[in-house]
């Protein structure tokens, strides 16, 4: 059980060699870092074992933080096929970890996650994570960057979650003043 109030928010940066992860806690506008750290796999180890390795990682902190949702970075292809087929197969086991945790997955562009932590789709990597340490009032940049990234995510589902139940309301009260109108 959580010993923490709010919504629980896991974030993901997956890789093959480095898997991201950033617990959050969300009341009202506070977001607070819980926990934050990678999953490290070591290099020349074969691929299954490292997914295994990932796999026992992201399951872990499912277990001990019960998340309400998790959001993942979707992959972003771009020149290198063979860094996002790694990239996919560890966002596979990820996946994997979350549904049979019952949590439901929730995935961001890296743009998306820029805009919602910085306000600017093109925001460089430091500036990225300097706002992840002020929105989480962190005393410094949390590291390895894959976990800063990680907590990037999970601000930038902490952010869209909270306006998406805003428009559903909004929709619901709508709909309720049409009917009973």
């Amino acid at each position: 059980m959580n010993e923490v109030a709010g919504r629980i928010i896991l974030g993901v940066d997956p890789g093959t060699a480095s898997t991201g992860f950033g617990v959050i806690s969300v009341q009202g506008n506070r977001l607070r870092a819980v926990e934050y750290g990678v999953v490290e796999t070591p290099a020349g180890m074969p691929l299954e074992k490292r997914l295994e390795i990932i796999f026992a990682g992201v399951a872990d902190v499912l277990r001990k933080h019960r998340p309400d949702a998790t959001a993942v970075e979707s992959l972003f292809f771009n020149t290198n096929v063979r860094s996002a087929l790694a990239v996919g197969h560890a966002r596979g086991v990820t996946l994997l970890a979350c549904s049979q945790a019952g949590c439901q997955v929730f995935e961001y562009t890296p743009l998306q996650v820029k805009q919602a932590v910085v306000g600017y789709g093109k925001a460089g990597k430091e500036q990225v994570m300097e706002m992840v340490r002020a929105l989480l009032a962190l005393s410094e940049v949390p590291r390895p960057d894959h976990a800063a990234d990680a907590l990037g995510v999970a601000i930038c589902h902490a952010n869209s979650s909270a306006l998406h139940e805003r428009v559903k309301r909004s929709q619901a009260s709508a709909l309720a003043r049409r009917t009973t109108g």
